[in-house]
């Protein structure tokens, strides 16, 4: 595990940050209408929309949340320190992020407005999420 925990780390890194500019999906409305937009995107859509609560609540969630706890995971193997006690409860929101982005697809698919299709993002920020959670941050 010393020797894979560095990678998965480093893989969570590099595949959060695909996972948040990278299309999540691939919204298509009627024929010749169609978007692909990134988390960073949808976040910044919001916020320009006034819907600056929601915004907030989806950065938080889905981007700042998994930042910290990548973060932390890395100044805590790197300094063999532990990682600190209220981590251990950042990480028990570790899927609450997916959950989010689950709810859009589907809002987008059963609205009847748009059809719906994952993107590399989607698969990207997912992937972040299991090697966070295989690294082992919040185990005592």
């Amino acid at each position: 595990m010393k020797v894979l925990r560095p990678l998965l780390l480093a893989f969570a890194a590099i595949f959060f940050g695909l996972g948040i500019s990278l299309p999540l999906l691939r919204l298509e409305r009627l024929v010749f209408f169609s978007e692909e937009p990134s988390l960073i995107q949808i976040v910044s859509g919001l916020w320009a929309k006034g819907d600056i609560a929601v915004a907030g609540i989806v950065a938080l969630f889905s981007i700042a949340f998994p930042a910290i706890k990548i973060s932390l995971a890395a100044v805590a193997m790197e300094g063999a320190r532990k990682v600190p006690h209220w981590a251990s409860a950042l990480s028990k929101w570790s899927l609450a992020d997916v959950l989010l982005v689950a709810i859009v697809i589907f809002a987008a698919k059963t609205s009847g407005l748009a059809n719906a299709f994952t993107q590399p993002g989607l698969w990207f920020y997912g992937a972040s999420v299991v090697m966070l959670a295989l690294s082992g941050i919040g185990r005592k």
